[in-house]
């Protein structure tokens, strides 16, 4: 199965699209799915009901950080390129999705969505696997 798939059947289970991004990738992080479940529980439903950020991007950028950090707790020497790597992904979602915020891309406003959750758990496990490579 490869990991839209993946993402979009965790979805289905009710992760929600931070942990469904994010836990698609526990192998290829190394990190337990029940941990990286947890840590993106918060990131749903665009952090704060829709007003924030998409989970998907959201879990993509916890993958950056899992896939990039040096772990180095006395001196971390990797914040600035992980930081601009989230940049990076952060803008090429919000080219391919038309926003990064979920209210906007639910169309909560306007009537008129963007991009359907699945889309955009899609697109966030595309951004993963061509800009972490992963």
């Amino acid at each position: 199965m490869d990991k839209k798939e993946l993402a979009i059947r965790l979805h289905d289970k009710k992760y929600n699209c931070c942990q469904s991004v994010a836990c698609a990738f526990c192998e290829e992080v190394g990190v337990d799915e029940q941990i990286l479940f947890k840590a993106g529980e918060g990131f749903g439903l665009g952090m704060g009901c829709m007003e924030g950020t998409c989970g998907a991007v959201s879990g993509a950028v916890m993958l950056a950080g899992f896939k990039n950090s040096d772990a180095n707790l006395e001196s971390p020497g990797t914040k600035a390129a992980t930081y601009g790597l989230s940049a990076q992904l952060m803008a090429a979602f919000e080219q391919r999705c038309k926003s990064t915020v979920c209210k906007e891309l639910k169309g909560v406003d306007t009537g008129t969505p963007l991009c359907s959750c699945q889309n955009c758990i899609c697109t966030g496990v595309e951004l993963v696997q061509e800009m972490l490579g992963l």
